[in-house]
């Protein structure tokens, strides 16, 4: 019984990756993991009638510049695994 458990484990860590990568890929999201955090930012979808997966394009005109396209305006997801340490005798920047 008790040599079946890691295996169990690795297993069911194996069908959450599985799981969180097919997510990430169907729903347009980037994963960033760090030591204190782990954030999922979006990604223009590759499906937009739009853009056609670029994110955005450039105008043309008297003021030139980019635009983003409305398939990224989703909210950034961040979860805090470690606080950051608090340094008093330290300049905040």
């Amino acid at each position: 019984m008790r040599a079946r458990t890691p295996l169990l484990l690795a297993a069911a860590l194996l069908v959450a990756a599985t799981t969180a990568a097919a997510a990430l890929k169907a729903g347009a999201m980037e994963l960033t993991l760090s030591r204190h955090a782990i954030r999922f930012s979006p990604r223009p979808r590759r499906n937009c009638p739009d853009c056609h997966g670029e994110g955005g394009w450039w105008s043309e005109g008297l003021y030139p510049g980019g635009e983003l396209c409305w398939c990224w305006d989703r909210p950034v997801r961040t979860l805090q695994l470690l606080p950051f340490p608090n340094r008093p005798d330290e300049p905040p920047f």
